[in-house]
This record gives structure tokens, sequence and C-alpha cells, in this order.
């Protein structure tokens, strides 16, 4: 140790002296380049098995017609809902009944779009043969027969003149139908409490009951008389499941569950269909994991697709023919809904429900899809 030292030299080395014990620093050796991995000559293989779940709820099964060994006349029934899995999940369950298929119907001539109006022109003022046309010429499952002239606003045709067609329509055709109102529910109410009683046994679907009629005081006559004559009703809300449980609770009271179908309300492709699809699969997801008021069935009215300008007005020829274009949107509107799960899809093109018959039928004839199927689903050349 130096203190007050200097120092004057021309050249100073300072040495340090290695600490003891202290490793050595090894020289670094070549860094060999990796090797080059051989191309794979085949995809590993392994073992592929869904996952498939299992749900504390199911939709309900509704039953629509009665044949005459269950006292009606109908030629053959309709059974919609049943289902334990999310819309055609195959891979889990198939579904076990189809959709079906109504064909609308008007009690008066009303306005139409011409490319539908082509095909029923000749038959517009005959609702009878008009039903039996959608029966026999389009295949409709069931007929959904409205009753327009009922509208106080229209005609304001008394309940017996509308009951009059009912049984015209029922004469005429062997399958299920549907009993659509005005809208109006005092109106609606008192057209079906006199169907409900005149068509005792034929388990028709009255479209539709809503919250208006408990509004008015008229749901409770018209659900009693729906369950007293053996009939299913038609619960119609609009895009707002709070509502429809708010509905079915009230229906409960006077209606057996499994005759309780919802109608949660179409908007067409372009117009809303995102939301439509949204509240059908958000209701079908509740009812799976046990909401026991959304466990119903669903309806469509599908022909709300023919509210949408572009469906029928006349437009650029980017826009392709209109004669094209209107049944296409009401098939979109229907194949989208089909695969968010619903089970009856109200149509009018004669294109239209037979696209949907066919993606029906090919859907249905599936089955359960199998492990080994899936699991080639998708394939790599090497």
């Amino acid at each position: 140790e130096l203190e007050d030292v200097e120092i004057e030299v021309e050249e100073l080395e300072i040495q340090l002296q290695p600490v003891a014990g202290a490793p050595a620093q090894p020289l670094k050796a070549a860094v060999a380049k990796p090797a080059v991995p051989a191309k794979p000559a085949e995809i590993l293989k392994a073992p592929f098995k869904p996952l498939i779940e299992e749900y504390p709820g199911r939709i309900r099964e509704v039953k629509l017609g009665a044949t005459r060994g269950e006292g009606g006349s109908r030629g053959k029934t309709v059974i919609v809902g049943g289902e334990n899995s999310p819309s055609y999940y195959l891979f889990e369950r198939a579904p076990p009944h189809p959709p079906a298929i109504s064909v609308d119907v008007f009690d008066i001539p009303i306005s139409l779009p011409k490319a539908v109006k082509t095909y029923v022109k000749e038959v517009m003022g005959d609702p009878a043969e008009w039903a039996r046309m959608a029966v026999e010429k389009f295949g409709a499952d069931l007929v959904t027969v409205e009753l327009m002239s009922t509208d106080p606003l229209i005609k304001d045709a008394p309940p017996k003149e509308a009951v009059k067609t009912v049984e015209e329509i029922l004469q005429a055709v062997d399958v299920p139908i549907i009993v659509g109102g005005c809208g109006d529910p005092r109106k609606d109410a008192e057209v079906f409490i006199e169907v409900a009683e005149v068509t005792h046994g034929e388990r028709v679907l009255l479209s539709s009951l809503t919250l208006d009629m408990d509004e008015a005081k008229v749901l409770e006559k018209v659900a009693r008389a729906a369950s007293e004559h053996g009939h299913a009703v038609l619960a119609f809300t609009a895009l707002d499941l709070n509502r429809a449980k708010e509905l079915n609770r009230k229906l409960y009271s006077y209606v057996p569950a499994d005759s309780i179908i919802m109608d949660l309300t179409t908007a067409a492709l372009g117009y809303g269909l995102e939301y439509t699809f949204s509240i059908h699969e958000r209701a079908r997801m509740a009812a799976l994991m046990g909401d026991e008021e959304l466990q119903h069935p669903t309806l469509s009215g599908t022909t709300n697709a023919w509210a949408a300008r572009e469906a029928w007005m006349k437009l650029p020829p980017e826009w392709e023919p209109r004669e094209l274009r209107g049944p296409l949107w009401e098939t979109v509107t229907a194949l989208s809904l089909f695969l968010a799960g619903v089970d009856i899809f109200m149509m009018m093109h004669p294109y239209a429900i037979r696209t949907m018959k066919r993606i029906i039928k090919e859907f249905s004839s599936m089955g359960k899809a199998k492990p080994e199927k899936i699991s080639d689903w998708v394939s790599v050349k090497i």
C-alpha cells in the first residue's frame, strides 16, 4: 500500500496475478451446424376421439295433427322437437325428427311478389285449392291458413266465416294445419276460440298467442280453449328470450308443455338475420343446459324474407333476375335458421321449398357421424 508517492516513468507495465482457485476459461469449440431432419414420409398417426357432451336438458316433442284413430281426420301427423344436442352435432347424436315445412295459404287474395304469384295465381281465390296445390305440387308437410280476412282493418270477417275456410282446407288436404290470425289480439282470440271448438280433435297449431293477448285479458280464454279441444299453440315473441320465457310461464297454467311451440321472430337476410340466428341458438343452448321454460321446438316465419326489398324489387343487372333472387333470399334465410335448430319453416316459393326439402332429406339421412369418417375430413399430401 503506497501513500503520497509520485512515480515518473516513460512506460508503466502492470501485471495482474490470477486469483487462486479461479477456473481457467476454456477455448470455445467450433459449433457444428445442426443436421437437416429427414423429410417425413408419412403423417404421424394418432387416435381421434370426438368430445361427446351430455346435456341435462332436452327439447320437448310436440305432435301436430291427429289421425282417425286418434280422434282427428289427418292422413299423417308431424312430430317436431326431441333434440338433446345442438343443431346437427352429428358427432354427438342425430336429431330424432327432421324439420317440417309448412306452406302459407291466404283466405283472401293479397298482394304477393310476382315471383311467388306466378305459381299460385290460379288458386288465390280458393284457399282449399291453394292448400291442395301446396301439398300435392309443392310437397308441404303442413299447411298454414292465414285468416287475413278477419283483420278489422281489412274485411273484419266474423269468426264463423273464418272457421268455414278452415273446415274446407281440412277437407281438401290430409296433412296437419296451422291456423294463423290477423295480428289483432282481441279478434284473434275470438277466431281461435271458435276454430278450436269446431276443429276439436284435429290438433291444429293456433298461430299465434302473444303477450299482447295477456294485456288484452284474452290469453287465458284462448289457451284454455286450445287445451280443452286438444290443440297446440304457437307462442310468439319478438327476439327477446326473457319475454319468451314470460309468455311460456303464463301458458303453463292452461296448456300442457308438450303443446307449445315457440316463434322467436324471423328477421330476413340483410334485415337482422344474425339476430334471429343468435336468439335461436341461445334458446337451444339454454334449453339443453336445463332451462325448462325454453325447452320447446321453434318455428320460423321464413316468408318474412319476402319483406326484404332486395328479394323482389327490380334492381341493376349485377343483382341477377328477381325471379331467382327472391327464392334464393328465402332459401338462405331458411337454411341459416335450419343450422340454428328451427323445427318448422313457414315458406311460400316452390323453388325455396324444394331446395330446403332436399337439404333436410340429405342431413336426415346421414345419421350419427362416425369418428373414423370425421378424422378423414382433413387430408395432407406429403
